[in-house]
């Protein structure tokens, strides 16, 4: 063997030795990653729990209200899930649904029994817009790729190792056009999120936190939502009383709002 071709080869393997000493950052690994870390957020089966939205300026609580979610995958969207939210509180709302089915957001309103075609960007009660509050796997709206590995705060204030995901949109149903996630190194739980505008502009910062045994895994039972331009504005999302449900497709049909009763 020449000495060219002993160099070759020696570099050849270092450059193999270097491929494995580095973890795998494929796209295909990305986006098992984000399925994981979509796993903990959403329960697997058809599911109903309370959404409490409480929004503070500068400290104080300013405004309220509660809803209950049900959400369930429905099968021509691709295992996305559909919700149906219930207004509850404050008492001028109740009985007011809001219905997410594929790319479709709808507000139906019992007083005027219309129903109007919404945006997931807008606001539904502080920093807190529609498209927040519904079930969404990221993994079906969003292509993953891992930007690096980090150690960060949490919404505990506690040091955590985790990988950092950048999220682009995969289609103009995406509520947003990017997200920046991080999730934690070892139990792919989701730790914090950066919601970003077609501009780049940062929108939004959320902590997921508080997380308890609910429907057969630990799941974030609170979101802390902060402005991207007032750091004071802040909206938490709190999600309590979760309970397994048999959920027919037909409540998350438009057409079907009028009649709905909840359970």
């Amino acid at each position: 063997m020449s000495i060219r071709s002993k160099l070759s080869r020696r570099a050849l393997l270092s450059v193999g030795a270097l491929t494995l000493a580095r973890p795998l950052h494929a796209a295909g690994d990305a986006q098992a990653l984000l399925v994981a870390s979509d796993a903990i957020r959403n329960p697997g089966q058809p599911f109903r729990v309370t959404v409490t939205l409480t929004e503070f300026e500068k400290g104080q609580q300013v405004d309220t209200s509660q809803l209950v979610s049900y959400s369930r995958t429905m099968e021509q969207s691709n295992g996305q899930f559909a919700s149906l939210l219930r207004f509850v509180q404050p008492a001028r709302d109740t009985g007011k649904l809001l219905l997410k089915n594929g790319g479709d957001l709808w507000f139906y309103d019992p007083g005027t029994k219309a129903s109007v075609r919404i945006s997931p960007q807008q606001r539904l009660l502080g920093d807190a817009s529609n498209g927040d509050v519904v079930t969404v796997n990221f993994a079906r709206d969003y292509k993953a790729a891992v930007a690096a590995e980090e150690t960060i705060a949490d919404g505990e204030r506690k040091q955590r190792k985790s990988v950092k995901l950048m999220l682009t949109a995969a289609s103009e149903d995406s509520t947003y056009a990017a997200i920046e996630l991080w999730i934690d190194a070892e139990s792919r739980a989701p730790l914090k999120a950066r919601f970003m505008a077609d501009s780049g502009r940062l929108l939004k910062t959320a902590y997921y936190r508080k997380f308890q045994p609910q429907l057969g895994a630990d799941r974030p039972t609170e979101t802390v939502i902060i402005d991207g331009i007032n750091p004071q504005s802040v909206t938490i999302v709190r999600f309590s009383d979760y309970a397994a449900r048999n959920l027919p497709t037909s409540w998350f049909q438009r057409d079907y709002l009028p009649r709905f009763q909840g359970d």
